[in-house]
């Protein structure tokens, strides 16, 4: 590595998950200093240099890790949230703290963490969401899983207005993560691959892809 070049930073949150996994493996062979952030990171098969627990849902815990975080970095050049959660529960089945959950999981931390981590992105950041094509998703035990994503996507619009920041919402097909374990849906034969996601986050950093992003 050109010592010269100064290392890039990146933040992700939901690290322990497939997604978040795979992206950060992947910026790590490309050399980038990764902060990972999330439940259950001891599972991550490498290990980041820094390494952060953390309850999405939990403002508490999220502003705390933020504070750890901005201790060990004084930016961040690429922000990912690749938390997430997925239930097959019918609305007339789902009790509410059912509902709380995958909001929470799949928008509310992503406020959160967007929320507490703004003051350490740089002026050149750019955040990307994990997000789903949340129109072909509004089939029965989907309802807060869609809901959830569709307001992602219109949250993330907002802070690329305010933020005046590189904003971009993966939206993948289906992905063979541990999603597919917990939905009564078969995965589909033509399937993404973690890595390959995590391919087209690094891909659209660089070329400087915002907004919606299809893959």
């Amino acid at each position: 590595m050109d010592m010269d070049v100064p290392v890039k930073t990146a933040l992700i949150w939901g690290a322990g998950g497939g997604i978040g996994q795979a992206t950060a493996r992947r910026l790590m062979s490309e050399g980038w200093r990764v902060l990972a952030a999330g439940r259950h990171t001891d599972s991550l098969s490498d290990q980041p240099e820094h390494l952060f627990e953390v309850e999405l849902g939990d403002a508490f815990s999220v502003q705390s890790a933020v504070t750890a975080i901005s201790q060990a970095v004084s930016e961040v050049d690429l922000w990912v949230y690749a938390a997430g959660d997925i239930a097959s529960l019918r609305v007339g089945d789902m009790q509410p703290r059912d509902w709380q959950r995958l909001m929470d999981a799949n928008l509310g931390g992503a406020f959160l963490a967007t929320h507490y981590s703004l003051p350490l992105l740089a002026e050149h950041s750019h955040l990307f969401y994990i997000g789903a094509v949340s129109e072909r998703m509004r089939l029965p035990g989907l309802a807060a899983y869609a809901a959830a994503k569709a307001g992602l996507e219109a949250m993330a619009e907002v802070v690329r207005k305010e933020s005046r920041r590189k904003v971009t919402v993966v939206r993948p097909g289906a992905v063979d993560t541990a999603f597919w374990e917990k939905v009564p849906f078969k995965l589909p034969p033509h399937h993404l691959a973690p890595d390959q996601v995590a391919a087209r986050i690094l891909q659209a950093y660089t070329e400087e892809q915002q907004g919606i992003l299809d893959i």
